[in-house]
């Protein structure tokens, strides 16, 4: 059993179920309220499956107007609400509450304008990430943050988690290429930051509310930078006899100044669980594999191939292809975006976890995960973003097994304190959620975390929405405010701790 602890539920909103749906159905009507355990069993877990709480109702509406009424009925009511994107999180971060409210925003899947001359597209937050670029491509653009599950993952949640993908590298995450949004506020307020101007007035906005876990308020419009089609791109796959030549083979091309639109590396057990499913033309006699794409105009590709060869030689490696055709560009990156699905196919259960390190640290960090396998007595796969450091090690156990789990958590517990030590981070693109929140600590200080929370509670005075989630220790807002840590000692030691 996993030892994650969320807030208690109030026995008070418990009781008044019958009566909050009532009056939600008058908010959303039609079927766009869900009451029954049996329905609402699908919206019980996000991407972090081994974490699952059946909410209290769903509510699923298609109008920013209804947005607004829902959250200030819950803000007037003190219940707690959790918004939901297409549920693809790996964090915990769409983890309903038994008391809460879960606002699914999958009705809002509506492209609204698509403007080429300022090089935007305005769209609700349920538009899947890839249809964004799907309905720009016929007149040459794309929207560049492609993360491994944009087939189904949501721009909405996109903001949530500052999500990257394999060539945020070049081009940025999530928070690079969002221009504006509009916010419904637990109150019900509406606001809208940002727009198709590329700067804003006053403070940096847009820039809190990406990567805000839904803790902030709920996105309903997202205006998205769009890029035209670089002229020529081109992959190169580069295998090694060990994951410390790749890492710093990856630590060398970036060292030479050069930038790739995206460079990913896998150890051997993800690179046999891709090919074997994907059949991408991956070797299998190496123990890591760099895929190094290039992109821009025809004479600057094939320079900078040439120059990332030579590098990938001087670092010992043992074979190098380079894609012909569009096709096999696409084919490349195909088995690397269906490395966590192939992965499924070998173990029953895995565990993904995300954290970034300077690159400079690839080698000795995957030496040492390496070493925790043994410990812990459990395989791990490595599939990340090599290029900006953004690991996201799979750990396999099996759940029917006793023990496997929690000792899972631990191990990805050690790996993202191992991310810190070496100058990293807990996350990179997927959030803090429920799976590091706990951890947070190692990272942050009382008084950081602290002052995060009062940032919270400038939105969300109540603390209702997304409650549980990124902070390892609840405070009410009032009390934060005159909070002060001293030797390490917290006040107010009555405060609800989970």
């Amino acid at each position: 059993m996993s030892r994650l602890k969320m807030p208690e539920a109030e026995r008070d909103v418990l009781a008044r179920r019958d009566q909050i749906v009532a009056a939600l159905r008058q908010i959303v009507p039609g079927e766009g309220v869900i009451a029954t355990e049996r329905e609402m069993k699908p919206y019980e877990s996000d991407g972090l499956t081994a974490y699952r709480q059946v909410p209290m109702v769903v509510v699923l509406p298609d109008t920013t107007a209804q947005v607004a009424r829902v959250l200030r009925y819950c803000h007037e009511q003190g219940i707690r609400v959790v918004p939901r994107g297409a549920g693809t999180s790996l964090s915990g971060g769409a983890l309903p509450l038994a008391d809460g409210v879960l606002l699914g925003l999958g009705k809002f899947n509506r492209i609204r304008e698509i403007d080429y001359d300022n090089r935007v597209v305005v769209a609700e937050p349920g538009v899947t990430n890839l249809a964004v670029t799907q309905a720009v491509e016929d007149a040459g653009f794309y929207y560049a943050p492609d993360p491994s599950s944009q087939i189904a993952c949501t721009i909405g949640g996109n903001i949530a988690e500052n999500s990257g993908g394999v060539h945020c590298l070049k081009y940025g995450l999530t928070t690079n290429n969002v221009l504006g949004c509009e916010l419904v506020l637990m109150t019900g307020e509406i606001i809208r930051v940002g727009g198709k101007h590329l700067d804003s007035g006053g403070y940096d906005l847009l820039g809190i509310i990406t990567g805000s876990e839904g803790l902030l308020g709920v996105v309903t419009e997202v205006t998205v930078r769009i890029l035209r089609k670089p002229e020529t791109a081109r992959a190169m796959l580069v295998g090694f006899a060990t994951s410390e030549d790749a890492g710093s083979c990856v630590a060398q091309i970036i060292g030479a100044g050069i930038i790739p639109a995206g460079m990913e590396m896998m150890d051997r057990p993800a690179i046999h669980a891709a090919e074997d499913f994907l059949h991408a033309g991956y070797p299998l006699d190496v123990e890591a594999l760099l895929i190094v794409e290039l992109d821009g105009p025809e004479a600057e590709c094939s320079h900078l191939l040439e120059r990332v060869a030579g590098i990938a030689r001087l670092c010992r490696a043992t074979t190098l292809k380079i894609s012909q055709s569009e096709e096999e560009r696409l084919l490349f990156w195909a088995g690397r975006k269906a490395a966590f699905p192939a992965i499924g196919r070998i173990s029953p259960d895995y565990y993904c976890m995300d954290g970034t390190i300077p690159r400079a640290k690839l080698p000795l960090v995957l030496a040492r995960i390496r070493q925790m396998q043994d410990q812990y007595g459990l395989r791990c796969a490595n599939v990340f973003h090599a290029g900006d450091g953004n690991l996201h090690p799979l750990i396999l156990y099996d759940a029917n097994k006793p023990g496997e789990l929690e000792r899972a958590e631990a191990f990805g517990g050690d790996i993202l304190k191992l991310c810190v030590e070496v100058g990293g981070v807990l996350t990179g693109e997927h959030g803090v959620g429920v799976e590091k929140r706990d951890l947070m600590g190692a990272m942050f200080s009382e008084v950081d975390l602290a002052h995060q929370q009062r940032l919270k509670c400038a939105f969300d005075d109540k603390g209702l929405l997304n409650p549980g989630k990124v902070f390892p220790t609840l405070h009410r807002c009032a009390e934060l405010g005159r909070m002060h840590v001293r030797a390490g000692q917290v006040a107010f030691p009555d405060i609800p701790r989970f």
